[in-house]
């Protein structure tokens, strides 16, 4: 185990060339790294004397052992041992108990939350089979998103009930269920549209998804209450993804 020390410039600046696999973490206090090895670990929290980084050392909100970096399986892993949990990107949230996350190569902010609002940074850095930053690759392909197959009606139904997505509001939330069915029954009269229906149409698509390796669409992982959490990381995924796209609203032009 290395030690950095508080003048080490942000990670995500990179870092210099090292074994690939190993792994970086740095805070204000200063940080650490360690090459990769079975049963290798890093702890970080407030109690400065007891773990490895020091994070939130004057917040009472903040665990004195609050989690733990180890490496198993090829992969270095973030687990949550403190009492609040920790927030990853792409607004993840890992809670005491919970499986531990593999990190990928490359830089992760990690928040850990701590007293009103809060958050202390910890930045982790995992090197690259290179043993640095990962390869420039400004000449490659873009790779493009991965754009989820819907049928026609699914996408009439999402874009109806997700359509203040597609608008850009400032804070959008899905239709109700009841709402989405009187516009599509507006749109096409000729057929029965319920709000049991949309919720069917909703339910199969998350669930596809969340097959597909979307985190986010299952109760269990967004815990309670939880209100429209589901449906909003739903068409948040399908809008991040391109899967829907702004020129879908003209589904809607029936109704003017």
């Amino acid at each position: 185990m290395k030690r950095l020390t508080t003048a080490h410039e942000s990670l995500a600046l990179g870092v210099p060339r090292s074994a690939p696999g190993a792994v970086f973490a740095l805070t204000l206090a200063g940080g650490v790294s360690v090459d990769p090895g079975e049963g290798g670990e890093i702890s970080f929290g407030r109690n400065r004397p007891q773990v490895d980084v020091c994070v939130g050392e004057n917040d009472l909100q903040v665990s004195r052992r609050h989690g733990l970096l180890n490496f198993s399986g090829g992969h270095w892993r973030v687990s949550n041992t403190g009492q609040l949990p920790i927030r990853l990107p792409n607004s993840r949230w890992l809670s005491q108990g919970e499986e531990p996350i593999p990190l990928s190569d490359g830089y992760t902010p990690v928040f850990v939350r701590g007293s009103g609002r809060r958050e202390h940074l910890l930045e982790l850095y995992v090197a690259g089979p290179d043993g640095g930053q990962p390869a420039t690759r400004h000449g490659d392909v873009t790779v493009p998103p991965r754009r989820w197959r819907l049928s026609a009606d699914e996408r009439l139904v999402l874009v109806v009930f997700g359509q203040r997505y597609l608008l850009h509001d400032l804070n959008p939330q899905p239709l109700s269920r009841q709402q989405t069915a009187e516009v599509l029954a507006e749109l096409r009269p000729d057929e029965t549209w319920t709000s049991r229906r949309v919720e069917h149409v909703v339910i199969d698509v998350r669930a596809r998804l969340s097959t597909g390796g979307v985190y986010g669409l299952r109760r269990e992982e967004v815990g309670e209450p939880v209100g429209n959490a589901l449906n909003d990381n739903l068409l948040r995924e399908l809008v991040l993804s391109t899967t829907l796209v702004p020129p879908d609203l003209a589904l809607l032009d029936a109704l003017d």
